[in-house]
């Protein structure tokens, strides 16, 4: 498993290196966000450790940039802990975040269990048989993970996906936004729920015609979100 760290706290970075290196994966480094979506576009990763300030290019810009050619899990290391902030975090693409200071062993675990899910996903085996999911110009493809919008394809993130594959597969089923982070993150997951609903708008704005007026990914006001029933059809 091959992991890249990137702050620009240069003893940090060697201290979370030492860390994960005595784990067993390899770690590249790398000091601000430009080194950092080079670093992604020249060699696949398994997860990156991102923080959120850094010279020539933020964490975020960062984070933006390798979600528009990668879907590998990025844990954001932030030293805020503001709701605003960690939301930006998950808007921009990340798919955890850890605020400093942090305990060197919750971060180890929370890349253990990152891994395993993006692992599993992408190992998973495409259901026999399974055909296209289809509502109004799009179509869900499980056997390929892949979704395409009147016709071209729209990058997902491996969250994303599993999220709106789930929701198509169970049309009309309300879930609380605790529901939706046990089955699709993980029980063992140590985001709070607010996660769900930063995805849920991701979603809306790359699927729905009019994302302000969503009509087939649905909220169930003090409850939690659904698929609209009766929309998906299956070919």
């Amino acid at each position: 498993m091959r992991i890249l760290v990137v702050d620009d706290e240069k003893l940090l970075v060697k201290g979370i290196k030492f860390n994960l290196e005595n784990e067993g994966y390899t770690v590249d480094a790398c000091y601000d966000g430009e080194a950092a979506v080079e670093a992604a576009k020249a060699t696949e990763y398994d997860l990156i450790l991102l923080d959120c300030m850094m010279p020539k290019k933020d964490g975020l810009q960062a984070c933006q940039e390798i979600r528009s050619f990668s879907t590998v899990p990025i844990i954001m290391l932030t030293a805020k802990s503001e709701g605003s902030d960690l939301l930006m975090g998950f808007e921009s693409g990340a798919d955890d975040y850890v605020t400093k200071p942090f305990n060197i062993l919750e971060l180890k675990a929370r890349i253990r269990s990152l891994i395993r899910r993006s692992t599993i996903t992408a190992q998973k085996e495409a259901p026999k048989a399974a055909g296209l999911f289809r509502f109004a110009d799009v179509e869900v493809d499980p056997n390929t993970r892949s979704v395409r919008k009147g016709g071209n394809n729209v990058e997902l993130t491996i969250k994303e996906y599993d999220l709106i594959e789930f929701l198509v597969k169970n049309p009309g089923k309300v879930y609380t936004r605790e529901n939706l982070m046990d089955l699709i993150w993980g029980y063992d997951y140590m985001g709070d729920t607010r996660t769900v609903d930063v995805h849920i708008r991701r979603l809306r704005e790359k699927l729905e015609p009019d994302p302000a007026s969503p009509e087939y990914i649905v909220t169930k006001w003090g409850v939690g979100y659904y698929f609209k029933a009766g929309a998906v059809c299956t070919v």
